[in-house]
């Protein structure tokens, strides 16, 4: 159901969030942002993806028309008090995926919304997501094959990983893909409904 009051933006490179903003069946355009994704060190779980995607969103408002809506996002792992992001190299995929084996952990996904002279709005969403023990050739097997060096805890939960070392998750499948699509379409609908004349 597509929302015409808006030109849509998606400020992102991962074909993963492209594709499931193309399931909603809403036309958009996909761009690339470069921004800083440093943050203060004090942040901690959800508030860290919420103070990048807000300074990718920043970093594209000066682009911006009167009739568009710019989406951003980032992902974040968050296992036992410490925050995973995307491998530096393949024994650091391999690395992050020893931590996470047998454990629980957290997914946090925030995603902001930008209009033209109007406040962002972000959302954060959070998965739990148990792994059972894996073992060192089925870690080796996953990174050597799959190269998931640009997915937040070196995993992809929609790969080989996913299908055999996922166990239990509570909360949203598509938030550990990268972007939690029903919460997005929510908050489309919401606004698009406010904005009616």
């Amino acid at each position: 159901m597509p929302f015409p009051q808006w030109n849509i933006i998606l400020g992102s490179q991962s074909p993963r969030r492209r594709e499931l903003l193309a399931g909603l069946d809403i036309p958009f355009a996909a761009v690339t942002i470069d921004a800083d994704e440093s943050y203060p060190a004090n942040l901690q779980a959800g508030d860290i993806p919420s103070y990048i995607s807000r300074a990718k969103a920043h970093a594209y408002v000066s682009q911006l028309a009167d009739n568009d809506l710019l989406i951003t996002a980032d992902t974040i792992v968050w296992l036992n008090g410490r925050m995973l992001g995307k491998p530096h190299d393949i024994d650091d995929a391999k690395a992050m995926l020893r931590a996470l084996s047998g454990q629980t952990h957290q997914v946090y996904t925030a995603v902001t919304f930008m209009r033209k002279g109007a406040e962002p709005e972000t959302l954060v969403d959070k998965t739990d997501v148990t792994f059972r023990t894996l073992t060192d050739d089925e870690i080796d097997y996953y990174v050597e094959k799959y190269k998931p060096l640009d997915k937040a805890g070196a995993y992809g939960v929609q790969e080989w990983i996913g299908y055999i070392g996922v166990t239990a998750m509570h909360g949203s499948y598509f938030n550990v893909m990268g972007f939690p699509i029903e919460r997005v379409y929510e908050w489309l609908a919401k606004v698009s409904t406010q904005s009616r004349p």
